[in-house]
Order: structure tokens, then sequence, then C-alpha cells
């Protein structure tokens, strides 16, 4: 993993992500998910592209059970964006860059 994105613990999410002043993403991933092998360095490229708009933080699931059943986190690499501290949307499984882009363009644009 790259170093744009910070971890986030079960015991953080609350006052990181849900009381946060902007859009938080947060990658759901863990070591034993090649996909989220794949999704990490597009995430960490757009993080480095968009940290202005959106803060990027990624939350590993084995590490942390509470949030991911909480948001009902079922697979993973799940990618979900709060919005003053609600669920805004939620991207599952590995897209290539421009998907990710489409995706999160009311967040970032």
């Amino acid at each position: 993993m790259g170093d744009k994105m910070n971890a986030v613990t079960d015991a953080e999410f609350d006052a990181t992500v849900l009381k946060s002043d902007k859009p938080v993403l947060v990658d759901f991933w863990a070591e034993w998910c090649g996909p989220c092998r794949q999704v990490s360095p597009i995430l960490e490229e757009l993080a480095g592209e968009h940290s202005d708009k959106v803060t990027f933080l990624k939350m590993n699931v084995d590490e942390n059970p509470v949030t991911p059943s909480t948001y009902r986190v079922t697979g993973i690499p799940t990618i979900n964006v709060y919005v003053n501290g609600e669920l805004a949307k939620s991207i599952v499984g590995a897209k290539p860059k421009a998907a990710l882009l489409r995706e999160l363009a009311d967040f970032t644009g």
C-alpha cells in the first residue's frame, strides 16, 4: 500500500469519517484480496489528484470487523463514500481508473 491513503480503524471511524466536513472515500480491503491489490494503486493515484476535495482512507476488514458489518460490506474491495455522516455511494469490486472517476465525479468534480 502506498502512502497517500491513511488507514482508519473502527475506533476512529465516527470522528474521522462521519464527522468530516468533506466527502470521505473509504476503501474496505484485506491483505489476502487480489482485486483489492489491483484497485489500491488506482485509489492512491486518485488520492493524489483529488485529496483537496475528498479524503481518501482505507480500512482493513480483518483488523476492523465492526464498521464493515455496520455498513453491510460483504464483498471486497468495497469503496464507500460518506458525505455529512451518511453513506452517499458504494462501489463494489475492482474497477479501472476511468470507471472509478466516472463513479466518483459527483464528489471530485
